[in-house]
Formats: C-alpha cells, sequence, structure tokens
C-alpha cells in the first residue's frame, strides 16, 4: 500500500523530495529509497517541450506528465502549478484536474502570469489579496482533503524578507497547507520563516540559484520540514546525453563512454522487465494449449463425421 504525502511527511525530518521529469526518473528516485517526488514547471516545459521556463506550458501539458507519472510510480508526487493558469473558476479546475491525473499536491506562487525562474530577475507579484484568494479558490476546489495545497511565495527577492513572512501568514489563515520559500539566501532566513509560520516550510535547492546548497542537517536545524531538489537529476541526465552525442559525432563510436551507461541488465532491473516477460511466456503457453485443445476437439468431431 502506496504510502500519501503527509505520511511521508511524519517519517523523515525534512523530507527530501527530488524532481522527476518522467516516469523512468520517478522509478530510479524510488528505487534510490525517496518517500516523495516533484513534477517542476521548468521541468515540464525544459523536457517535454523544449522551452524555456516562461509560461508557455499548459494545464493538459503538465497533466499528461503526471499521468505518465504516476501510471507507473506509487510514490506521492507533488506538481508545480505555477500561477494556476487562470482566474478562481480556473484555479479550481486546475486542483481538480491534477488531483485526477493522480498528484497528491500542487503548489501555486504569487507572480504574475507571465512569470519566470524564481531565481531570475524580472519577476513581478500580484498583491497579497489576490493570491490569498488563489489559495482560497485551490482550497475550495479540491474534493480529497489530503490533496496538499502549498502557497508558493517569491516576495522575498522583491520585497524582503518581512513582506515575505507577512505574505506568507496570510496565505496560510487562506487555508494553504505548505509554504513554499523561494530563493531565500541563509539558513537565519529560513529559521525566521518556521518561527513565524505554523505550517511546514519547504526549501528549493535548485542548483545555480540564489539559495546556497545547505545540508539536510542544517535546513533540519533551521525547522524546514521538505527539502526540494526539483531539477538536479535532469540537469545530470542533460550533461551525460551532451557528452555521449558529442563522444558519437566525434569519435564514431560509443566505445570508449560505455562506462557512462546504465546497462541492459540495469535498466531490465528497475523496469522488472523479466517478471513482464515471464507474464508473457504463461500466457503464451496458456494460448497454445487452448489452440491444442481446440484442434483436439475439431479432430474428433471430423472423425466422428466420417
Amino acid at each position: 500500500m502506496p504510502i500519501s504525502f503527509w505520511e511521508a511527511l511524519e517519517k523523515e525530518k525534512p523530507l527530501q523530495v527530488v524532481g522527476a521529469v518522467n516516469a523512468y526518473a520517478a522509478l530510479l528516485a524510488k528505487k534510490a529509497g525517496f518517500r516523495a517526488i516533484y513534477l517542476s514547471g521548468a521541468g515540464v516545459a525544459n523536457h517535454s517541450f523544449g522551452l524555456p521556463d516562461l509560461a508557455m506550458t499548459t494545464l493538459n501539458d503538465v497533466c499528461e506528465d503526471i499521468r505518465r507519472i504516476t501510471y507507473s510510480c506509487d510514490l506521492p508526487l507533488l506538481v508545480d502549478a505555477d500561477t494556476g493558469w487562470g482566474d478562481a473558476f480556473m484555479i479550481g479546475r486546475t486542483v481538480r484536474e491534477i488531483n485526477r491525473a493522480g498528484a497528491s499536491g500542487c503548489h501555486i506562487e504569487d507572480q504574475v502570469s507571465s512569470k519566470r525562474c524564481g531565481h531570475r530577475p524580472g519577476k513581478k507579484l500580484v498583491s497579497s489579496d489576490e493570491m490569498t484568494d488563489r489559495i482560497k479558490s485551490a482550497v475550495d476546489a479540491r474534493t480529497d482533503d489530503s490533496f496538499t495545497i502549498m502557497a508558493r511565495t517569491d516576495a522575498h527577492a522583491i520585497e524582503g524578507q518581512a513582506s515575505a513572512i507577512e505574505r506568507a501568514q496570510c496565505y496560510v489563515e487562506a487555508g494553504a497547507d505548505i509554504i513554499f520559500a523561494e530563493a531565500l539566501t541563509t539558513l537565519a532566513e529560513y529559521k525566521q520563516f518556521t518561527s513565524a509560520i505554523d505550517v511546514p516550510v519547504l526549501a528549493n535547492l535548485t542548483e545555480f540559484g540564489m539559495t546556497p546548497l545547505f545540508t539536510a542537517t542544517e535546513l533540519a536545524e533551521a525547522g524546514v520540514r521538505i527539502a526540494l531538489y526539483p531539477l538536479s537529476a535532469s540537469r545530470a541526465m542533460a550533461k551525460a546525453a551532451k557528452t555521449i552525442y558529442q563522444e558519437i559525432k566525434l569519435q564514431g563510436t560509443q566505445k570508449h563512454v560505455i562506462d557512462n551507461m546504465q546497462t541492459r541488465t540495469e535498466l531490465y532491473e528497475v523496469l522488472k522487465y523479466h517478471e513482464y516477460e515471464e507474464k508473457l511466456d504463461v500466457l503464451f503457453v496458456e494460448e497454445d494449449t487452448a489452440k491444442q485443445s481446440v484442434k483436439k476437439e475439431i479432430d474428433k468431431a471430423r472423425k466422428n463425421n466420417e
């Protein structure tokens, strides 16, 4: 029986959540021992569509990736829902569709609809009141009480720490289950957040961004309950693919980089390939047996008619 996100949160402090850009990555994360996974909006845009993370993907695009991941992996999946893709009614639909696709929760942020990466300059925010309405719409729309509504605030980089905390408190009052505190820069700032907020706080440890790569132990000491690594594996996968492609093109062979590849045996182990194959063998045996039985009956009927 798969565990829920809230059960996972109680088993690990902080709960380490890793990004999975596709179903196979999700299986690898599970095999590595993670209790929860994450689908990044940037991951969908970059890896499924070859686009930058600049509000160019849709709810349907994200839900398709959710369905693929949750079909293959039973870990609780948290999803980046950007700004919710619209007004109150659309945000409600967003929550219901993401939930129906199999996710365990989503986060909605307080940027304007033409959003930007949380660790890039040029971000603009909606008012606290507008974001509060977004959260209320999301909470009212859910039909599963265990579905997690996270509120992400990008205010720290724009309005400062005090405003970010004040906004987060308003979002909690509106019903947010978790606060995603984006682009904080020190452990002291996380400690201020966790001391002021009555719900779990998430730290986004995306590489090459504004937030230093704090350890899980450091975050735990600051009171952070969720440590998110949204694109770590996909960045490594992309660099590995680039290296292999270049090698094959330049050398005319892949034999010098074969040690960098996952073996067929390792792939089959993750996918449980041999279990599927054994089921096929059983089905074919049963099918052959049934055909032989029918043939015997036909032969017997022919003899009786002669």
